[in-house]
């Protein structure tokens, strides 16, 4: 924690540790709350819960010979079909492994799977936020900057309404698929899938720990004063235009989300940030009242000297944190 705020060389007209050193991260609070908030979101997974997923499971080839390697779809909210992976360590066996993942992804989307989780191992499913590569869809934009603003106009046709439940769904999906992941299920999210992350997690019971890398999404009120070169320049141009667009993202602020969650969370923000302003970043796990562990990195969305130094042992301290 004895990490300083990075004095870095960038191209970017503004400061992308926006003034803040980490005392003053660390006293980031959490935006006013709506007073329907908690009851939209449950709502909101309720509806999510009750629609029939018709899964589709089918095993493709895979590059790792330790895994096997399924591609799955299924649906959604708003009968959007979402498209995936599922990755099985061989070590389990045809048995239901004992826990599971869900991960989320960043605003770029993924184009495949990864095999590089904390332990313990279990039964992961990589899904495609609605509008992303496997999840493509005519109506919705698969580039960030239209992505984020699609629908804003009010709280039920935002994206990101939808991209939460994606994420419930998919959690949904691999239960059904391997019981077994009920056991011990995990959450996993880097920058946008950290902040649709923050915005799932306390309405879904079904969680029992979480990683939330880099997230989005905190602190809309401060956000929306800050320039960035990420997904958020683009709803502050929204916001300049139109102010009201504070009102929607009042019920998609991942720093408000975060003050329900009721599980174990591990919370990796950075000090500088040119995408993701780090007062948002911090907002988040300063809201979090459930156990919670925090690891500082020097820079998000940026290359820094200590990167892969830092990576390591973050990536150790997951493991551990993980394991408990």
């Amino acid at each position: 924690m004895n990490k300083t705020v990075p004095n870095i060389a960038h191209p970017h007209p503004f400061d992308p540790t926006y003034g803040y050193d980490l005392e003053q991260l660390l006293a980031v609070g959490v935006p006013d709350e709506p007073p329907d908030f908690a009851a939209f979101w449950e709502q909101t997974y309720a509806l999510s819960r009750s629609l029939p997923l018709r899964i589709e499971k089918r095993k493709v080839p895979c590059a790792r010979g330790d895994f096997v390697l399924y591609e799955v779809e299924f649906d959604s909210l708003g009968g959007v079909r979402i498209g995936g992976w599922i990755t099985l360590p061989k070590s389990t066996g045809d048995a239901a492994p004992r826990g599971g993942w869900v991960v989320g992804h960043g605003y770029g989307g993924r184009d495949e799977p990864s095999f590089d989780l904390p332990s313990p191992a279990g039964a992961a499913i990589f899904f495609c936020a609605r509008g992303f590569n496997r999840s493509a869809h005519p109506a919705l934009p698969s580039e960030a900057p239209r992505h984020v603003v699609h629908g804003i106009e009010n709280r039920e046709s935002y994206a990101h309404r939808g991209c939460v439940a994606d994420l419930w769904a998919a959690a949904t999906a691999l239960i059904e698929l391997f019981p077994g992941a009920a056991e011990n299920l995990r959450y996993c999210g880097t920058s946008f899938g950290g902040g649709i992350g923050a915005l799932a997690l306390p309405w879904d019971a079904r969680f029992h720990r979480a990683y939330l890398d880099i997230p989005s999404f905190g602190q809309h009120p401060l956000r929306v004063q800050m320039p960035c070169v990420g997904s958020g320049e683009a709803v502050r141009q929204r916001y300049l235009r139109h102010p009201e667009v504070l009102d929607v993202l009042a019920y998609f602020d991942a720093a408000t989300a975060a003050s329900h969650i009721k599980i174990p969370t591990f919370v990796s923000p950075a000090l500088f940030d040119p995408a993701v302003p780090p007062p948002g970043q911090f907002a988040v796990y300063n809201a979090i009242p459930a156990p919670k562990d925090l690891y500082v990195r020097t820079t998000g969305h940026y290359p820094s000297p200590m990167e892969d130094e830092e990576q390591r042992e973050l990536n150790l301290r997951l493991a551990r944190w993980f394991a408990e």
